[in-house]
């Protein structure tokens, strides 16, 4: 099956850049594509330098969609943003006091790439953390979720007025464009061993491999994958019933599986469900007494927007409109003008009605 890779590299412009993410791109371009994916055949994205969080997350979200392998390579640097100290990867825009609207939150590919069969996913990531991500990442490692084999490093602040390389995928590539892909332990344990004298050494190394055939996701992206969407929503509700059993309809495990399900709505094209499932999971984490900045209320609420979006019966609409627009009036979210938008559009609806 053909694999998709995404290059992602992305570092701040001016005095805030610490690492020059882009300058890997042209060795990671020369590695013929299906030596970079592992697959006999592949399809690359590149972005370079990007300015926006929701491009790169229209991109993430359009590739972890993609059936067969995917392998993710992100260079760039790591900043916390001031309001939740939450790890956010840098974009060209991003100033220490606009990490939250002008940086990708790390939970948002995190999110995207949740759903995907373990087993069939790659995260390769060479970052540098600025000093507060840094003291954070010793305590707290990086997150990239359950499914998803991660090798990498994590490098730790350069010298002032100094902007490192990021060494680590540039070995990664120098590998890779001999024309083999070794087993990805293997060029992992290769790329260290290029970095042995590096100032500061590699920083935190990261490897994590997931298992491979006993994830329930697994089974259900099959489901979907072949078009049996049924199967797939019947099959993630008998594990949210499990769930609810077992630790309550308010716990993480139920709610998981109610985003599972919200999510296989949209693969269905039910944005109605969709939203109405989005929009029960925001209720239910605000009532368990979560901020309405909680990463996982504000993705409930910012999926829940986005199916409303596609929403074509008015009537539906409507209804569910309302529903939002009081929730947005408590979940403002990162977007500007999210509010205003859905009582925009809501007044629009109830004019034609």
């Amino acid at each position: 099956m053909p694999g998709t890779v995404l290059l992602l590299a992305a570092s701040p412009v001016g005095r805030g850049r610490l690492v020059d993410a882009a300058s890997v791109l042209p060795v990671l371009a020369a590695v013929p594509p299906a030596v970079l994916s592992g697959t006999d055949t592949a399809t690359v994205v590149e972005l370079a330098d990007p300015l926006e969080p929701q491009a790169v997350l229209t991109r993430l979200r359009a590739a972890a969609a993609a059936p067969g392998p995917l392998t993710v390579f992100v260079t760039g640097q790591l900043q916390l943003d001031r309001r939740q100290h939450l790890p956010h990867l840098a974009l060209a825009r991003t100033t220490p006091a606009t990490v939250r609207y002008t940086a990708l939150p790390w939970h948002w590919l995190r999110e995207e790439l949740r759903l995907r069969p373990a087993g069939t996913t790659t995260l390769v990531v060479d970052l540098h953390a600025d000093a507060d991500s840094w003291e954070q990442l010793r305590a707290r490692p990086l997150d990239s979720g359950h499914t998803t084999a991660v090798y990498g490093r994590i490098a730790p602040p350069p010298s002032r007025r100094t902007v490192a390389a990021p060494s680590y995928m540039k070995a990664v590539a120098t590998i890779l464009r001999s024309g083999h892909r070794p087993p990805l332990e293997q060029l992992h344990q290769q790329a260290l061993a290029r970095l042995v004298g590096e100032n500061g050494g590699p920083g935190l190394v990261l490897t994590a491999q997931r298992p491979a055939t006993t994830d329930p996701h697994a089974a259900i992206t099959a489901c979907v994958q072949s078009g049996r969407h049924g199967d797939a929503d019947a099959l993630a509700a008998r594990w949210e019933q499990a769930a609810v059993r077992e630790h309550g309809a308010a716990s993480e495990d139920a709610l998981h599986w109610a985003e599972v399900r919200a999510d296989l709505a949209m693969f269905a094209g039910d944005a109605v469900r969709s939203c109405r499932a989005w929009l029960t999971v925001a209720t239910t984490r605000l009532a368990m007494g979560q901020p309405p900045d909680a990463p996982a209320v504000e993705a409930a609420v910012d999926r829940a927007h986005h199916q409303w979006g596609q929403i074509r019966d008015a009537a539906q609409a409507r209804e569910l409109g309302s529903a939002l627009a009081e929730l947005r009036g408590r979940v403002p979210g990162r977007r500007r003008g999210a509010l205003d938008h859905v009582q925009r559009q809501l007044r629009q609806l109830q004019a034609q009605h």
